[in-house]
């Protein structure tokens, strides 16, 4: 393909990606096809001869198209968000044309400076303090690696990485009964093990017990463990609860435990000046992350992730091979050593793109209007004489489950509400994913794509009822 070719087929592109987004609502939210429909529409071996650019794009409406969920459908209120937006695929489409290797300041000075203003202007958005320094990460999971990789080396003065964690006894790291499951597989990573994982006991809103965490700490200690991380939760997978900071990074100091903060999802929230009291006792945290991602519009992947001493994650991660070596070295940012992965895509450029082109106060009122459509759904739902809220909304996520008079057995609800959610899914009108919550089965809904509005809301509990009722008691 030569470049005329691209400009030509590029056009044609660019006209169809605003169509899509322009008419996604006709489409079902989650994909339609059974397993393996694709693959058999698929070639078992690769084409000998190049085909022409417009066989293969329509082979991707008639094949790969309709194996899509459409994660920016409005009526898509699954799992968390991943919201894009026009300016974050603008720059994608830059990102992919230049093509660059983001891995040291040398490979692309630009990638690296921006990257270091970008984060340092987000920080300043959603009010972490000074002292902290950003990184982008494909995802909080490799953020939360990175937390327990560099707690295990304070942790064993350095030894772990040298002589392997066998040679520095058992480790034990904290997270609450509610956290994502990106923690054990983290220290399983680690080499820290999964028994080595203590689940701390909730309360009655759902957020880690300070006292039940102290006490655990105490007991690994004198057992001859030693702790080493805490991984706290701002707006966790399942009901989006909020671990208090405070209590939970003092019982932090006191013991000498790295504490890690994951607000993967909530984190956006904190550029509303109203939800900045999640971070009281922020001076204890160590590490921080949160997803622009997820409900900052930008695409996917994102993850900005905050160190107070990124001399400690580097000191973690660095390795220095011969081909690695630059005569800048020392004197600039090598984002490589702040990573698991050597390769770096330049993925700030869609998030200044973002940020310059709402403005924060505009962004501040798109999370505001989400956040205001999540508390009048609940407010239906709450009033509703057949359904039930199963935890306290949170921010833009809710819990519940239909609860017909006179249906009271526990596993006939469970199956009830099984059966509404994946007739929901099934009809394409909506998408929801299942949580357990108090061990009952509950549907989560959450909002946050950027073109919703009240009227997806609106027709998304409609749909919810009108479900419901068909299938009585």
């Amino acid at each position: 393909m030569d470049t005329e070719d691209f400009r030509r087929h590029a056009h044609a592109f660019v006209d169809w990606m605003t169509d899509y987004l322009a008419g996604i609502e006709r489409y079902p939210v989650r994909a339609q096809v059974k397993p393996g429909e694709v693959a058999a529409r698929l070639g078992l071996a690769p084409p000998e001869r190049g085909e022409p650019m417009e066989k293969i794009f329509a082979d991707f409406t008639s094949v790969v198209l309709p194996g899509i969920t459409h994660w920016q459908h409005p009526s898509f209120f699954a799992y968390f968000p991943a919201n894009s937006s026009p300016p974050s695929v603008l720059a994608e489409m830059l990102t992919a044309t230049l093509g660059a290797q983001c891995m040291l300041w040398q490979t692309s000075p630009a990638a690296t400076e921006l990257e270091t203003r970008v984060l340092d202007w987000l920080r300043q958005m959603v009010g972490l303090p000074d002292g902290f320094t950003g990184v982008i990460q494909d995802s909080a999971s490799s953020a939360i690696l990175c937390a327990l990789l560099t707690a295990r080396e304070r942790a064993t003065g350095w030894r772990a990485n040298d002589e392997g964690v066998a040679a520095v006894g058992p480790l034990r790291v904290y997270c609450s009964t509610e956290t994502h499951s990106a923690t054990e597989k983290g220290a399983k990573i680690a080499g820290l093990g999964k028994r080595n994982v203590r689940k701390i006991a909730v309360d009655d809103r759902f957020a880690m017990r300070p006292d039940a965490l102290d006490a655990a700490i105490r007991e690994d200690r004198a057992a001859g463990a030693t702790p080493m991380c805490v991984v706290a939760s701002l707006g966790t997978t399942g009901v989006g609860a909020m671990d208090p900071l405070r209590p939970i990074g003092e019982a932090c100091r006191r013991h000498g435990v790295w504490l890690h903060v994951d607000a993967a999802w909530a984190g956006s929230a904190l550029i509303l000046s109203e939800h900045r009291g999640l971070l009281d006792g922020v001076e204890h945290v160590d590490s921080f992350v949160f997803n622009p991602h997820k409900w900052l519009f930008t695409n996917f992947d994102c993850s900005a992730h905050y160190v107070r001493d990124p001399d400690a994650l580097v000191r973690t991660l660095e390795i220095l091979p011969a081909f690695l070596k630059t005569r800048e070295r020392g004197h600039v940012i090598d984002y490589r050593d702040w990573s698991v992965q050597l390769g770096r895509r330049f993925r700030a450029l869609k998030l200044w793109f973002v940020i310059r082109s709402y403005g924060v106060a505009e962004l501040r009122r798109m999370v505001a209007a989400h956040i205001e459509l999540a508390r009048e759904a609940a407010e239906w739902i709450a009033a509703a004489p057949d359904f039930e809220l199963m935890a306290p909304r949170s921010l833009a996520l809710v819990n519940f489950r239909y609860h017909p008079h006179g249906l009271d057995d526990a596993a006939a609800l469970d199956r009830l509400n099984e059966r509404l959610l994946e007739a929901l899914n099934d009809s394409g009108a909506l998408y929801l994913t299942p949580n357990r919550v108090h061990d009952a089965y509950a549907i989560r809904l959450a909002i946050g794509q950027t073109a919703t509005r009240r009227r997806h809301v609106e027709a998304a509990w409609t749909k919810i009822q009108e479900t419901a009722r068909t299938f009585g008691g």
